[in-house]
């Protein structure tokens, strides 16, 4: 088959994706956003690339204001236009539209529609849910009407997409309600990229060129948007404002990481450390640098999005602490698989009782991160995601 993958953020496993469907024989171009500002995966080509694989950057050439709504409408809508010409320059057989806006989204599937080609819709994120409540709370009745405006085009998406990948069951009811046969349904959970996370140790390049080494280093690397509250981070950073030897370090850019720089400005908060986001190929060592890795997803954000930076603090072999509503996948993987401790997210006191825990008993932050590693290699293997993924694809192209 000729494929397309697009991946708007330029994740690490649709290109480990990508890169197993064009090994399986098939050609395959990869298209992403590198304005999005966002921590990517390994973009770059390799040596021993599949000769079928192509990697595709596509740019606005102007920064991207992900926080006003009506430039980033118009810069998505932008975008869409850039994505459909890709497209159609390279004539797949079938798409696979993962991690996308709902506008550049719908003009790849219209496009897709009006040429006979297969589409698979990879239902990451319930975004028409997260548009709503975001802008009822700005802008009031006229945002209650755009909201509704892309709870129904999401909707219309799914039943119109010829396959769909849901990352986790829990999406099934909604889809169901709204229309989506159950036949053109699959489930497959995310992953993360095993062969780029190997276990290292904690005294590593990465810790010592920040300061890092004989310190117990809480850690969140990753986004922090208008689904994550930094005031928890500046919650640990508070509680262990005495403790000369923990840091609580956040790998981050954007409206969370610029809140706790003015926190730690105005609070004195000197275990607070900041990075910006740090290429690829450091991941292994910075993960490794924490003795615990923080993940954070608000209430209102628990019934359509699942945070897998979970999945790669599994492969570091380190202990997980999440402040997630009890109900999403990624809290129930944390009990039922026991690698860390997980608190709702409203509950401070309980986040920051979870973290000291982890911070001083290091029988139950060792297991849990043997636990999390244990996991990871049991269910990251791309070879059975790529032939699950192949089959949908054809199924989907056959449909076309």
């Amino acid at each position: 088959m000729r494929l397309v993958l697009h991946d708007y953020p330029g994740h690490a496993f649709p290109i480990q994706l990508s890169r197993a469907l064009a090994a399986r024989g098939h050609d395959v171009l990869h298209l992403y956003f590198s304005d999005f500002q966002s921590p990517r995966g390994p973009l770059a080509p390799r040596s021993d690339d599949p000769p079928g694989l192509t990697i595709q950057a596509l740019s606005l050439d102007r920064p991207f204001q992900k926080y006003d709504f009506l430039r980033r409408a118009l810069a998505e809508r932008a975008y869409g236009k850039l994505l459909v010409a890709a497209v159609r320059r390279y004539r797949p057989d079938t798409v696979l539209g993962g991690n996308s806006p709902l506008d550049p989204q719908a003009m790849l599937q219209r496009f897709c529609a009006s040429r006979g080609i297969g589409f698979v819709f990879w239902l990451q994120d319930i975004y028409g849910v997260a548009i709503d409540g975001i802008l009822r709370k700005r802008l009031g009745p006229l945002g209650a009407l755009i909201g509704q405006h892309y709870k129904r085009l999401e909707r219309r998406l799914w039943r119109h997409s010829g396959q769909l990948v849901a990352i986790t069951e829990d999406f099934l009811p909604i889809l169901a309600q709204h229309g989506v046969a159950p036949a053109r349904v699959h489930v497959i959970e995310n992953w993360a990229v095993l062969d780029d996370i190997p276990e290292r140790p904690r005294d590593n390049d990465f810790a010592r060129r920040h300061g890092l080494t004989g310190q117990r280093v809480l850690l969140y690397s990753g986004t922090l948007g208008l689904k994550h509250d930094p005031a928890l981070l500046a919650a640990l950073a508070r509680a262990f404002q005495d403790r000369a030897d923990v840091t609580v370090l956040v790998v981050s850019e954007g409206i969370g990481a610029d809140y706790l720089a003015e926190r730690k400005r105005a609070e004195g908060l000197d275990r607070l450390q900041l990075l910006p986001f740090q290429p690829h190929e450091t991941l292994p060592d910075l993960l490794a640098s924490g003795d615990v890795l923080v993940v954070l997803l608000e209430a209102d954000a628990g019934i359509y999005s699942v945070p897998s930076k979970v999945l790669s603090y599994c492969c570091a072999g380190r202990a997980v602490l999440g402040a997630i509503p009890p109900a999403n996948l990624a809290a129930r993987r944390i009990r039922s698989e026991g690698f860390g401790l997980v608190v709702p997210p409203g509950d401070q006191p309980g986040f920051v009782a979870a973290a000291r825990r982890l911070i001083a008993e290091d029988g139950v932050r060792d297991e849990a991160g043997r636990r999390g590693r244990a996991y990871a290699e049991k269910s990251f293997a791309i070879g059975p995601i790529a032939a699950r993924m192949e089959a949908i694809l054809d199924a989907a192209r056959r449909l076309g």
